[in-house]
């Protein structure tokens, strides 16, 4: 289990969001899956909610920002303790600015941004809203990852702009890395293969702990979602791909072991 009540340092996946059509919808499915508590923010909050769990945010459930016919997807943020500068960087390094830096009233400034390989994913500057306060633990994030069909490039860009190390994961099929920072791992990136089907697009996944990943893949399904790869093991946990009741794709890890 992991806690936090101050800033989360640069580079560092800080917090996660979900952008929907319908967020009451989205708050039910959410609630019932991972037994958050669910707080509507202020009117100038646009609609926008803090899920809690365990008296903690854990992550955020709003309007999409994007256009009406943009698929509802989990957007990671990567902290920074300058936004503006980290734009800079992001477009210096071959990046694309979807959002400009902007203030979020008084808890954090902010970007949205996609990478060379298209993955879009937010910047996070805190102020009042320091991000995650627990994870690591069932119901919380517990580990985000970068996939495209551009890994090289990708990983030149994400070094230019956060600074990362990698921690090299490949084997003969398959090109993955950890993403470090001051020798500590704080999520990974990896390369789309010829064995994901061609209309898989680049994204950073966001994986929630779970207890039972073969126990949450059928709430998943009752509460109206989808299983998109069933449980399967690895060395890490036992894991499944999934969407919610509206389209959302989302990862879950049963852990196995730290």
């Amino acid at each position: 289990m992991v806690t936090r009540d101050t800033a989360w340092p640069a580079g560092t996946p800080c917090w996660i969001d979900l952008g929907v059509s319908d967020v009451a919808r989205a708050r039910a499915f959410y609630g019932g899956l991972f037994g958050w508590q669910i707080e509507e923010g202020p009117p100038e909050a646009g609609g926008y909610s803090m899920c809690m769990l365990d008296g903690r945010a854990v992550a955020g459930i709003g309007p999409k920002m994007s256009p009406d016919d943009d698929p509802s997807a989990w957007t990671t943020y990567l902290a920074t303790d300058d936004a503006d500068e980290t734009a800079r960087k992001i477009s210096e390094a071959g990046g694309r600015l979807a959002a400009e830096p902007f203030d979020v009233m008084d808890v954090g400034r902010m970007a949205v941004a996609e990478d060379p390989g298209g993955a879009a994913f937010g910047i996070w500057q805190s102020r009042l809203h320091t991000g995650i306060g627990l994870a690591n633990v069932p119901g919380a994030l517990i580990w985000n990852e970068n996939m495209s069909r551009g890994y090289d490039r990708n990983k030149d860009f994400y070094r230019a702009v956060f600074g990362y190390d990698y921690g090299d994961m490949s084997s003969a099929d398959f090109k993955y890395s950890t993403l470090d920072l001051a020798g500590n791992t704080v999520g990974g990136i990896g390369e789309i293969g010829a064995d994901f089907p061609a209309e898989v697009p680049s994204h950073w996944m966001t994986y929630f702990g779970v207890q039972d990943a073969d126990a949450t893949a059928a709430q998943v399904t009752e509460l109206g979602g989808s299983v998109m790869r069933p449980p399967w093991d690895t060395p890490y946990g036992r894991m499944a791909i999934l969407s919610d009741n509206q389209g959302a794709v989302f990862a879950i890890m049963a852990q196995s072991g730290g």
